[in-house]
């Protein structure tokens, strides 16, 4: 029998299931959301600013694909959910039924109650709607005040100064991002904001935001008691999962939706994917909510999976993936696996990589060999168990892997000097670019004594011996 399933949400959680719900079932699929008409890569709204993109470059499928692949699209915002009667109560007053539904609305940006924080040229950078505003506010714009030491604020940092517009960066731990990684890889990436001509002011939290006669951002009071003349302020201090509209709904929420191992929630046949979603029982090493965008990815499929799995009008009776996992279509729930955690970004030009477990602080069990280039731009970090060897994780600033090749080390807990003699077929630079794992092991050899040397496989014909292997 052909159900309704409802999305509230078109980010990469949302179409992410829709596309694949399709491609299971003959069910009928609704997806609503008040933030644009289409899907658009949220990432790349940078670039948009930048210039070095129009906003149609950014949505991945052309806008008669909707139609085409009968995924019917509503623009509005859900007021209200309502699983007794299964019904939406839309902010027109209109309603929307369902059979089964998803959430998937992704986050919002974190204010922590500053005066003056709802004046106009205050924003976080999240929603398309925040781009439009920080695109209105950069006309005239003298200089701007960024507050928060996260990836948003990093990125909102090069969108302004693509604009030759000056950017104090307002940091209240030592560090950038020193919650996250360790010292070494902190302190290179303050040495890169401050070579890129941004005014990092370390240590240093927001207190208040001052208004001018039209209620417009004037200047900003730091706890240091200095006061920063600007005309636009970026509240860049995290998300949050974008919840509130499910408050006396019956849906159970914490920080956000919490749902169980196969993503549904409290109420059968309601499911939740995506930054909104809570995990009441996550993987060993794992968070309940990680913003990520190929974690929403990854949600997405499962919550398809689950929402047509056990149903007898799942398209077909042969393979389906989740997560490159392959399962019989129709076998019922599965559960969600992220996997080995990865994340990437870039802080400018640097990029960066992370597989597996890196902590900003070592625990005793653990050792890690640590490389930098002399000129600080270059970085490997490998971390591994102090007892066994066995590799557990890849630090890399400036120097990229291949995430197959790392992801089958960490997998297979593979001893650190089996990986260090090998790391030429996880170099994935381009073509011509300097390679540095000769280095990586004369440091290991320095720290441990022994005389290691790199063997000749590397590059792709050496990773793909290795990953058929």
């Amino acid at each position: 029998m052909q159900q309704h399933i409802v999305i509230i949400g078109n980010g990469i959680a949302g179409i992410t299931a829709a596309r694949q719900i399709r491609k299971l079932s003959e069910h009928r699929i609704t997806v609503v959301s008040s933030e644009t008409d289409h899907f658009f890569s949220r990432t790349a709204l940078m670039y948009v600013y930048m210039g070095h993109l129009r906003f149609e470059d950014t949505k991945p499928y052309e806008d008669w694909f909707w139609k085409k692949n009968r995924i019917e699209l509503l623009r509005g915002f859900v007021k209200k959910v309502e699983p007794e009667q299964r019904r939406l109560l839309l902010e027109d007053g209109s309603t929307l039924c369902f059979d089964k539904l998803l959430i998937a609305t992704g986050s919002r940006s974190n204010k922590f109650g500053w005066p003056g924080q709802d004046l106009a040229g205050v924003q976080g950078l999240y929603h398309y709607q925040d781009l439009e505003s920080m695109e209105r506010h950069s006309a005239g714009l003298r200089r701007a005040v960024i507050v928060g030491g996260g990836l948003i604020g990093i990125e909102m940092a090069e969108m302004l100064h693509s604009r030759h517009i000056p950017v104090t960066f307002l940091v209240r731990e030592k560090n950038f991002w020193d919650g996250v990684l360790p010292l070494e890889e902190a302190q290179m990436i303050n040495r890169h904001i401050r070579e890129n001509g941004i005014d990092l002011r370390l240590e240093t939290e927001l207190k208040e935001i001052l208004p001018d006669a039209q209620g417009k951002v004037r200047a900003v009071v730091t706890n240091k008691g200095e006061t920063i003349e600007c005309g636009f302020v970026g509240l860049t201090v995290g998300v949050s999962p974008n919840v509130a509209f499910l408050q006396d709904s019956g849906i159970e929420t914490d920080r956000g939706v919490l749902v169980n191992e196969h993503l549904e929630t409290n109420i059968p046949g309601i499911f939740a994917a995506g930054d909104c979603a809570q995990l009441r029982a996550p993987r060993p090493g794992r968070r309940p909510i990680e913003a990520v965008w190929y974690t929403g990815r990854m949600m997405g499929e499962t919550a398809a999976y689950n929402l047509t799995g056990g149903d007898q009008s799942a398209v077909g009776s042969g393979q389906w993936a989740v997560g490159g996992e392959r399962l019989a279509v129709g076998a019922g729930l599965v559960p969600y696996d992220p996997g080995i955690w990865f994340n990437s970004a870039k802080f400018f030009d640097m990029e960066y990589q992370v597989y597996g477990t890196i902590l900003p602080n070592m625990p005793e069990h653990q050792s890690a060999v640590y490389w930098e280039h002399p000129e600080g731009r270059r970085s490997v970090r490998i971390a591994y168990q102090r007892q066994t060897g066995n590799v557990v994780g890849f630090n890399l600033m400036g120097v990229r892997y291949r995430h197959e090749v790392c992801e089958k080390w960490l997998r297979a807990g593979t001893h650190i000097e089996e990986v260090l003699q090998n790391l030429g077929i996880a170099n994935f630079d381009p073509e011509f670019y300097r390679q540095y794992e000769t280095e990586v092991i004369a440091q290991y050899n320095r720290q441990s004594g022994r005389n290691l040397r790199l063997k000749k496989r590397r590059g792709l014909a050496g990773a793909l011996a290795f990953l058929r292997g």
